[in-house]
């Protein structure tokens, strides 16, 4: 009984709190398995304009299992994480050969799709077609570590728990609302810092809110950030500008890029610059003059990326993995998001 009424005031509340958000308006499965895929390690206020330009631009799976690869990493710049983009034109193609293009309403079927963890598995079936699965990220984790007064740090064990709990709670019906409403709860009023407290629809059913300790769950082990110091060299011939391609393996894999790299230890920043630019185009830096530095955090990483502007002594030699690119066509190349600042450098924006 004590469930259902934790099922039912949730769900009023999410009735008469939820944003209006674009991917909230269908219940097109494919729709709504692209928004949870940008969901994952982004804000819903960053999504928003990137689904808007995908549905936009590939409205259908089978637009998606058709594009150029190029394209797709284009139109997911920024959204970093870039092997998800990967697996979403992956599952595609298979959604095409194997289910006429049409996402599968059975999990089974799901999990076999690349990209298809419990998470995505779960939110597809219950938001697209109201089945009973129940789905845990960091927003609904977060809530029922408060709930259950989880005080240890985030573990398979401790969304073990969770998923228990939440097979006991999960209504019959309205799942997929259910599901939105714990996340749209996580989002709004259960936040990682100063929660929301005293106007919480389910704050009845709260121990760690009863116990006075939920500003310290979940529990956080500090991690530091390393920091990297990096060289770019912008090669200009006549009105255009040298790219490269990075591999197709490793980080960042596929992406387009100015030449250069990381800066060893004991060298110079013009040291790292002529050696990396001798190792990758196998010719020499004549002149350079620093143009600036940009500065971007990845997840584990800080990198402080010194740009140069440069002259060498002979073309890089003609490759499919080289380009000589205009202005105004350097922004239709995907790249990691440092180029893509040294770019917004370039053109003054």
């Amino acid at each position: 009984m004590k469930s259902q009424i934790f099922s039912s005031v949730l769900l009023k509340w999410y009735h008469q709190h939820k944003r209006d958000l674009p991917w909230r308006r269908t219940k097109d499965p494919y729709k709504i398995w692209i928004s949870e895929i940008m969901l994952q390690q982004t804000t819903v206020n960053t999504v928003i304009a990137y689904y808007d330009r995908w549905i936009k631009e590939f409205p259908a799976v089978k637009d998606v299992a058709q594009a150029k690869a190029d394209k797709l990493l284009k139109m997911w710049q920024g959204l970093g994480y870039y092997n998800r983009v990967r697996n979403i034109q992956k599952a595609a193609q298979m959604i095409v050969l194997e289910f006429k293009g049409r996402l599968p309403d059975q999990a089974e079927q799901l999990r076999k799709l690349p990209g298809f963890g419990p998470y995505t598995t779960g939110a597809v079936l219950s938001i697209a077609f109201d089945k009973r699965f129940p789905i845990v990220d960091a927003s609904v984790r977060r809530v029922f570590m408060r709930i259950l007064a989880i005080q240890k740090l985030i573990s398979p064990k401790v969304d073990q728990e969770i998923y228990q709990y939440l097979d006991q709670i999960l209504p019959l019906k309205q799942v997929g609302d259910f599901n939105q409403g714990l996340m749209e709860l996580g989002a709004l009023i259960c936040r990682p810092k100063e929660p929301l407290c005293s106007i919480c629809p389910v704050k009845d059913f709260c121990q760690a809110y009863k116990q006075g300790i939920q500003e310290i769950i979940p529990l956080v082990k500090k991690k530091s950030v390393k920091e990297m110091k990096a060289v770019s060299g912008i090669i200009k011939k006549g009105n255009k500008f040298f790219i490269q391609q990075r591999p197709s393996k490793g980080l960042l894999a596929d992406l387009w890029e100015f030449p250069g790299g990381k800066v060893e230890s004991k060298e110079t920043l013009e040291q790292a610059l002529v050696r990396e630019i001798k190792e990758e185009l196998n010719t020499e830096v004549m002149n350079f003059k620093k143009m600036g530095q940009v500065v971007h955090f990845y997840t584990e990483f800080k990198v402080n990326l010194n740009v140069f502007n440069i002259e060498i002594t002979s073309d890089p030699k003609t490759e499919l993995k080289h380009r000589w690119v205009t202005m105004k066509d350097l922004s239709k190349y995907a790249m990691p998001s440092g180029s893509a600042k040294i770019v917004e450098m370039l053109t003054g924006d």
